[in-house]
């Protein structure tokens, strides 16, 4: 090693240890530290982002990060066995809130995971939800997001659903939506890698980003979808709605099926497309 680069080395140590001796007066002199760690390569670009990411997390609130009621996958109480299968299949998740229909208060989660029993004729009894329900977690909308990930972790919940000021169901949160605030974005099957808009599956479906320009979008698939009034086919798809989709809905465009995959509050992110 040079001496340049041990005196480099021992110059970031021992301003290092004096911050840990004298705890740092702020949280930007502590990045300040860090970040010229990852100029002398002592931290690599992507260790600073997760640690950057950490503390913005424990400045960050459930009401930051959980998926709305209104887009919330639900089963009610009184639902079959028959009805509930295709919901678990379409929706893609392990988890859903079931709800009482008078009422509209949130019972129980069920797992998809315990529907199987029944599924390969391993259980014996009749299939009754409520004997299947899990027991809830309530959160607040307010709670901060580095204390519910402990508290995820500790009672080894992955779900929680969140209150209003009012004690009124506002929404929900997943473990996998605070991990997703420190290590980005979580990949599942309907994920499409960053450089690509469009991937094509075994069963000839597609998944397509809404992102996709439509003149991309009519090239791939050999479409004519007029770029007039939008650049993506994620606009010309709300349009056919009429209304910001959910989970699941579908639609169906110049012969082809259109099931959206995810959205948030604002827009369509991805969507599933089949040749009818």
């Amino acid at each position: 090693m040079s001496e340049d680069s041990s005196t480099t080395k021992r110059s970031w140590f021992e301003r290092l240890s004096d911050m840990l001796i004298r705890e740092p007066r702020d949280r930007a002199q502590l990045m300040e530290v860090l970040r010229d760690a990852e100029e002398r390569d002592i931290l690599s670009a992507e260790m600073l982002r997760m640690i950057e990411s950490v503390l913005q997390v424990s400045e960050m609130q459930v009401r930051d990060v959980m998926v709305p009621k209104p887009q919330m996958v639900i089963i009610t109480e009184d639902s079959s066995l028959e009805t509930i299968l295709p919901i678990v299949i379409d929706s893609g998740h392990s988890r859903f809130p079931v709800i009482d229909p008078n009422t509209d208060d949130v019972i129980g989660i069920l797992l998809a995971k315990d529907l199987l029993a029944y599924c390969f004729n391993k259980e014996k009894k009749p299939f009754n939800i409520k004997h299947n329900l899990r027991a809830i977690v309530f959160v607040p909308q307010s709670k901060r997001l580095d204390i519910l990930l402990r508290e995820f972790r500790v009672n080894r919940n992955h779900m929680a659903i969140v209150l209003d000021e009012y004690g009124h169901v506002s929404g929900l949160v997943t473990i996998e939506d605070v991990l997703e605030q420190i290590v980005g974005d979580i990949e599942d099957e309907y994920d499409v890698d960053e450089e690509d808009f469009i991937r094509k599956h075994a069963d000839n479906s597609h998944v397509v980003k809404a992102t996709t320009t439509i003149n991309e979008f009519n090239q791939y698939f050999d479409t004519r979808f007029s770029d007039d009034e939008f650049d993506t086919i994620g606009g010309i798809v709300s349009q056919a709605f009429g209304h910001l989709p959910k989970r699941g809905e579908v639609t169906k465009l110049q012969g082809y099926r259109f099931k959206i995959l995810h959205s948030d509050n604002r827009r369509i992110l991805l969507m599933e497309v089949r040749k009818e």
